[in-house]
């Protein structure tokens, strides 16, 4: 076993996936009272990745692969973007030979391992009694695998999507919408002044809430949705009516990064290269939407081409401090963690739901999808959200779990 001193227990606390504002409040409230209450706190580094990469020697040099969490520490970063922990998108149920660590090549030949007895030894080494990862579905789906497995662990959605089911909120999302209404409007001035079409590639593989909410709360004209396969002619009169009612003379469209139109057989990727969960990079969605406005426009502005002003967010809404309720939602969702944890109760997932805070099953995260409801949220003639009634809806509408 580790040189670590031990309390009550000891908890494993990981971030996987994609960074957002929000992860280093969340780990710096799960450490501070987890240590108030007597438990000792590892921070494991690089999301699954750290935990593949342990040597199961007290002798061995694991200082790049966990470390020991104080209030000092976290109080540090607790305020900041990011996640000071690092983070990777390994899957241990499926690591390809080439991307296992190098003391385990002798032991898992196959092209590709599932490391979950390799996984589950390194925890026992670590003493680790409760494990919380903090991720999206992809990430929060091993520990959903380590449960069954028989390990304890609390789960905490995070993802700029928006889409773990189970909960209407996850840490980041806020950020993100924030970011998405600044940016755009920020880069208005650009698209008024030369009375062109404003194109915004945001993120949303297979939801839309990204989209969605900023077009809802004014930032866009239009909006196109993974949920929904549009008509790009279609989306070029609507940008163009709209550019000609705008005293400026310019129109805005948000594309989710997983938007398809009609003629398309699947989504735009940056190249053929997967994930050790399945996917590929998306990217480039925006570049073909624009590219296609710009010709089809002439047919509705009296055969002269408009010109499209195409920007891709990407990492311009990922990276940075949190906003208030990135930095409010962690703190209580790490609490609620520990909440189950003082109780003996695991196998949760800590939710946002109907404005409570709560927690579910952890198999939710993947029995179900959460995907915006395009026949109750999203007008497919008019290609935005819309709303018989606002009256008993969650805090960002369309995002209910």
């Amino acid at each position: 076993m580790a040189q670590v001193s031990k309390k009550k227990g000891t908890i494993g606390i990981l971030t996987g996936g994609g960074d957002v504002p929000g992860l280093n409040p969340a780990i710096r409230a799960v450490t501070i009272r987890a240590l108030r209450e007597g438990y000792q706190v590892i921070g494991l580094r690089k999301g699954w990745s750290g935990i593949t990469e342990i040597i199961r020697d007290k002798n061995a040099d694991n200082s790049e692969h966990f470390m020991i969490l104080t209030e000092q520490i976290v109080n540090k970063a607790g305020r900041t973007g990011g996640t000071f922990l690092h983070t990777s998108r390994v899957n241990p149920s499926r690591m390809r030979k080439d991307s296992e660590p190098q003391h385990l090549k002798d032991s898992y030949k196959e092209e590709v391992n599932d490391l979950t007895p390799e996984v589950l030894k390194k925890l026992d080494f670590l003493g680790i009694d409760f494990l919380i990862p903090i991720g999206g579905d992809d990430t929060l789906s091993y520990g959903v695998r380590l449960y069954k497995e028989g390990f304890k662990v609390i789960a905490i959605p995070k993802t700029m999507d928006n889409d773990v089911p189970g909960t209407d909120y996850c840490i980041g999302f806020s950020t993100c919408v924030t970011r998405t209404i600044n940016m755009t409007n920020t880069l208005r001035t650009s698209a008024g002044s030369h009375e062109r079409i404003l194109v915004l590639e945001v993120f949303g593989r297979y939801a839309g809430f990204t989209a969605m909410l900023p077009t809802m709360a004014g930032a866009a004209n239009r909006c196109v949705i993974p949920e929904y396969q549009f008509d790009i002619t279609h989306l070029t009169e609507l940008l163009v009516e709209d550019r000609v009612q705008n005293p400026s003379n310019y129109s805005v469209v948000l594309v989710s990064e997983g938007a398809t139109f009609k003629g398309m057989d699947d989504m735009v990727f940056k190249d053929g290269e997967k994930d050790a969960y399945g996917h590929a990079k998306l990217g480039g969605i925006g570049n073909a939407v624009s590219d296609l406005i710009k010709k089809e426009s002439a047919k509705f502005n009296n055969g002269t081409a408009i010109n499209i002003i195409n920007q891709h967010l990407g990492y311009l809404v990922r990276g940075g401090d949190p906003d208030a309720i990135d930095s409010i939602v962690p703190m209580a969702y790490g609490n609620l963690a520990l909440d189950l944890i003082l109780k003996g109760i695991h196998g949760r997932l800590v939710v946002l739901r109907n404005g409570r805070y709560d927690n579910a099953p952890i198999d939710v995260v993947t029995s179900s999808k959460k995907l915006v409801d395009v026949k109750k949220h999203y007008n497919t003639e008019r290609l935005r959200p819309h709303f018989k009634s606002f009256e008993f809806q969650p805090l960002f509408i369309m995002s209910g779990s």
